[in-house]
């Protein structure tokens, strides 16, 4: 049979591997602030009080850097190389290839700038707003578009199993991404959720947890098959254990979301069949892992010499462990300890640092030699970076699980008279100082370990020959593809569209089967007569506490335990939040729970904790945001966010947003009156009462107030003549 001759594009994998790691030290940097920023908030939040660096606003950046720019880079290098090789093809298109890069470096770009600003939908993983998200959108498209494109004109007949899961990865996320981003904008940089509370609660963690299934998991598993066996030079242990582990876990992934809202309003139904199918997952990811560990069997000797394969033995070690540790986190029994504490925190660094760090680290090690014809410049250096990261994803990981323990045990600890122990919340916070400290040494150790492999991978390349264009040559693809006795899956193979197909309606089951009826079906929602609107200065102070973040420490879901509502106050139900574009049920709590906040405090406390919150409460590390009380509240959209509102169901008056804003001039001017008649005598007497209520009355702090002391009045009941009305 005639060879045809062509080539791979070494190129453009070049692009994404140096993305990857720059990108991935930004990340790793910005997360090692936020760390320090727990460990040491006198230095970060009152000496350094820039908003743009407030925990609030990058913390959501450090996640999107490491996720979207480190890993996402990471499986387009990966992707590129091991996808035009396992089909005996160069990439369909050069343009779209380059598309695909450049568009995905912007996208970061426009992340970078616009969280720290504030900007943000507070949607976990999901934070960028609209028109980012409809470029992400286009962009992934350009990818698969490309990727579809290759396979169709590839030389071998059927798929290898590597591209099974970039298929499975494509289209997932593809319909994730979409369906939880649909949003109606109030301006460029605003936007409203489509769904609201307990709805938009399940619709974002069918999202957020399957972010994690199929944007940190499935392509990396594809990169498994593909750079392990690579590596060991040896083949892939099992085939039909790899047809097991691909369809279960596509097919059970896409339930598990539910799990992450367990004991709140989400109701029971769905919360369960999270459980049930989270538990089933043990079985595909770990056939996973075995696969990729047995692939090793016969080289095992090889990986004490081999950098690459420590660091990849370690991935998948870590794998095992995130993907045992998921399903007992999702049983209910351990949920109430672990769920809105440190303890999720160290799970997710586990995959994310041991699984997608260690694989893409063993990944691009392998790649530099490959593509710069040269030996690695320095194998004794890269060992330091294996032991380095080991260590520190253990420094990082054990404190914070600690952590973890000590936070769900003290929060439960009840005195013999029914009292709680630690009633002061701040004396848990006190308890977590040291464990912060050991968190954020981790992360310098991990950060200090990709700094030496970006020093020793350019040294490498600088060192080599790179061989932009790699000529090869193939058979074609044969006419005839079909093969007599060939099992159901082989023929699968062969036929990529038919493939893709399967995959959608697999993944498709569990999403609808969830979602669907609690978006349809009333009676999983139903509403409470006392639960009325927000008043205009309560939602653009609730803007507010999007915009800085607070969601990342605070929760505003109470749940039916004991200890909670012991705590707390009343549990939270499901027609409580009917007006919340977005939910803010939060995933953490370092702070206390916010849901019954409303009238427990004056507008003079919330007025000094939110410029001194350590003055007012010691022990606290939350930052001061010194800037909402120099700030001019900007007003300048109110009226199309009542009108937003409107289409999305919020029940305002007809014409209301033509009088919203007097109705707020009203409510701030009496919240800043309150607060200037509680001053002290002997400086409300050096002052001219009218003008500073006027001052005061326009700054962003009155509206945040005014929203604070609206959270959970409308349950407890406070007479409608007490209550601010429109």
């Amino acid at each position: 049979m005639e060879l045809q001759k062509f080539s791979y594009d070494n190129k453009i994998v070049k692009y994404f591997a140096y993305a990857t790691m720059i990108w991935g030290i930004i990340g790793m940097l910005v997360g090692l602030t936020a760390a320090l920023q727990l460990a040491y908030p006198e230095f970060f939040n009152d000496y350094l009080g820039f908003s743009w660096l407030s925990f609030g606003r990058i913390r959501p950046l450090h996640t999107n850097a490491v996720i979207f720019a480190f890993v996402g880079n990471g499986i387009f290098t990966g992707v590129y190389y091991s996808l035009q090789r396992l089909l005996k093809a160069r990439m369909w298109s050069d343009k779209l290839s380059y598309i695909n890069f450049w568009g995905w470096q912007f996208i970061i770009v426009c992340a970078v700038v616009t969280l720290p600003m504030g900007i943000t939908s507070s949607k976990e993983y999901a934070e960028l707003e609209w028109w980012i998200d409809i470029l992400i959108a286009g962009i992934w498209v350009v990818w698969g578009w490309n990727m579809f494109a290759t396979i169709m004109h590839r030389r071998v007949s059927h798929l290898y199993v590597a591209i099974w899961f970039y298929i499975g990865t494509f289209v997932t996320v593809a319909i994730l991404h979409i369906f939880n981003s649909f949003a109606i904008p109030v301006s460029f940089m605003k936007s409203y959720s489509w769904y609201a509370g307990v709805q938009d609660a399940l619709v974002q963690w069918w999202y957020g947890h399957n972010a994690v299934a199929f944007f940190l998991t499935t392509p990396y598993l594809g990169l498994m098959y593909y750079f392990v066996p690579k590596a060991a030079n040896r083949p892939v242990y099992s085939y039909r254990l790899s047809i097991i582990h691909f369809w279960a876990l596509i097919f059970m992934y896409i339930w598990a979301g539910p799990h992450h809202l367990l004991y709140t309003a989400l109701p029971d139904w769905a919360q369960s069949l999270g459980v049930v199918f989270s538990i089933m997952l043990i079985a595909p990811s770990w056939g996973g892992m075995l696969n990729g560990l047995l692939t090793l069997r016969g080289a095992w000797d090889r990986v004490r010499d081999d950098v690459t394969l420590k660091f990849m033995v370690v991935a998948l070690t870590a794998y095992g462990m995130a993907t045992f540790e998921g399903p007992l986190l999702s049983l209910k029994s351990v949920n109430i300890i672990s769920h809105f504490t440190d303890w999720t925190v160290a799970h997710v660094h586990v995959g994310g640092l041991g699984w997608n760090g260690m694989l893409t680290f063993g990944m691009l090690y392998w790649l530099f030699p490959k593509m710069f014809r040269v030996k690695l410049w320095s194998k004794k250096m890269a060992n330091q970076h294996f032991w380095i990261a080991t260590l520190g994803i253990i420094l990082y990981a054990v404190p914070i699980y600690i952590a973890g323990f000590m936070q769900g045990l003290m929060w439960q600890d009840f005195n013999a008279d029914g009292t709680l122990v630690n009633g002061d919340f701040l004396k848990i916070v006190d308890q977590m100082k040291p464990y912060y400290v050991l968190r954020s040494l981790g992360g310098l150790l991990y950060l200090t370990g990709a700094v030496m492999m970006f020093i020793n991978l350019y040294k490498t390349a600088k060192s080599g020959d790179f061989l932009a264009n790699e000529e090869a040559e193939a058979p074609a693809l044969p006419k005839s593809l079909s093969e007599k006795g060939e099992k159901w899956h082989r023929k699968l193979e062969r036929k990529p569209i038919k493939f893709m197909i399967w995959s959608i309606i697999v993944v498709a089951i569990g999403g609808l089967v969830e979602i669907v009826p609690t978006i349809i079906v009333k009676s999983n929602v139903p509403t409470i007569a006392s639960v009325k609107p927000y008043t205009p200065l309560e939602l653009e102070g609730r803007d507010l506490y999007v915009k800085e973040g607070c969601y990342n420490c605070h929760s505003q879901m109470i749940r039916p335990l004991r200890f909670e509502t012991a705590r707390y106050g009343e549990y939270s139900k499901a027609g409580e939040f009917v007006y919340d574009h977005p939910f803010q049920w939060g995933s953490k709590r370092t702070g206390p729970d916010l849901a019954r906040e409303g009238g427990l405090r004056s507008n003079y406390w919330h007025y000094q904790h939110m410029i001194s919150p350590k003055d007012v409460s010691p022990g606290s590390i939350m930052p001061a945001y010194t800037w909402m009380k120099t700030n001019d509240l900007d007003i300048s959209y109110l009226p199309k966010k009542i009108r937003a509102m409107q289409t999305l169901g919020v029940p305002y008056p007809e014409g209301y947003d033509k009088i919203a804003l007097a109705d707020l001039e009203k409510q701030s001017a009496s919240i800043a009156l309150d607060i200037i008649n509680n001053l002290p005598k002997e400086v409300q007497a050096n002052m001219r009462k009218e003008d500073e209520v006027a001052k005061l009355q326009k700054k962003e702090v009155i509206a945040i107030i005014a929203y604070l002391q609206r959270l959970g009045v409308d349950i407890k009941g406070t007479p409608e003549d007490e209550r601010p009305n429109h």
